[in-house]
């Protein structure tokens, strides 16, 4: 997972700081692993722009990605290691022995010719699926179902991980990538190992054109605008425009915004760090 500097020929390669892709074994997707995607630009059906700093962007094709990993005792083995544009993570496809193919999130280390399988009695080697009451303690793990049966919905993005801590009764309790410890059922299924692409956020764009390629136009900031447009709008010269709060007043930087009467309160243990 290494990342690629460039000798600054143009000014937007002066600061780029890129991943080398050195892991990437393929530039050509699985095609009966593919989906259209249709792009919005930020408007509703009438057309009316809901969602600004969106549109443009190159186009795409998803990545039919399996969070189940519902084929037990079935053994595969990985085939190519791939770029997804849709995720930050790396993907990678697996044959399994019955012929049928499959996209993973692909984990740190995990490589071509490697065999992974997934459901109980499994190992807990990187890139093998297991229930969390099988899973040892201070393992870490990533692509966490919240519900059995549902589907990975946490520890997905590059570089994050979550830990077995103990367990409880029904309950196995996981330190969360926020620092969160939480209680998840044992019945639910993760993945072992830590998510690829750990540089991620370590890497620089360089310039503007390279968020247009990810459907990003430019964001305007609130200081700069008039008073009509946003709270923090106005005033003389360089003003701090007040409290940080969004377009329609609702205050940011620490104002908590999650409802007390939430369900999921009782299953988190200990609150993620300021």
């Amino acid at each position: 997972m290494a990342l690629k500097k460039y000798k600054p020929t143009t000014p937007g390669q002066r600061f780029k700081l890129i991943s080398a892709f050195d892991e990437i074994t393929t530039d050509t997707p699985e095609k009966s692993l593919l989906a259209p995607m249709s792009n919005t630009g930020g408007r509703n059906k009438d057309g009316k722009m809901t969602i600004r700093n969106i549109g443009g962007g190159h186009k795409q094709k998803y990545r039919i990605i399996d969070f189940k990993r519902d084929k037990e005792g079935i053994p595969a083995t990985v085939k190519t290691i791939e770029y997804d544009p849709n995720r930050t993570s790396r993907i990678a496809l697996l044959n399994y022995v019955d012929g049928e193919k499959r996209y993973i999130i692909a984990p740190n280390g995990l490589k071509v010719g490697q065999e992974v399988v997934s459901g109980k009695g499994v190992s807990p080697s990187v890139g093998n699926a297991m229930y969390l009451s099988e899973v040892p303690f201070g393992t870490v793990v990533h692509n966490i179902e919240l519900r059995p049966g549902q589907g990975a919905k946490m520890a997905r993005s590059a570089g994050t991980y979550a830990q077995l801590m103990s367990r409880d009764g029904k309950f196995a309790i996981l330190r969360m990538p926020s620092g969160e410890t939480r209680m998840i059922l044992q019945t639910c299924k993760v993945t072992i190992g830590i998510v690829s692409n750990t540089d991620h956020n370590l890497e620089v764009s360089g310039k503007a054109g390279r968020s247009r390629w990810l459907g990003r136009r430019p964001r305007v900031r609130a200081v700069v605008m008039n008073p009509v447009d946003h709270p923090m709008g106005g005033g003389e010269g360089r003003a701090t425009g007040g409290h940080p709060r969004s377009r329609k007043g609702i205050p940011a930087k620490g104002y908590k915004t999650r409802s007390k009467k939430n369900s999921s309160d009782r299953y988190i243990v200990e609150r993620r760090k300021k």
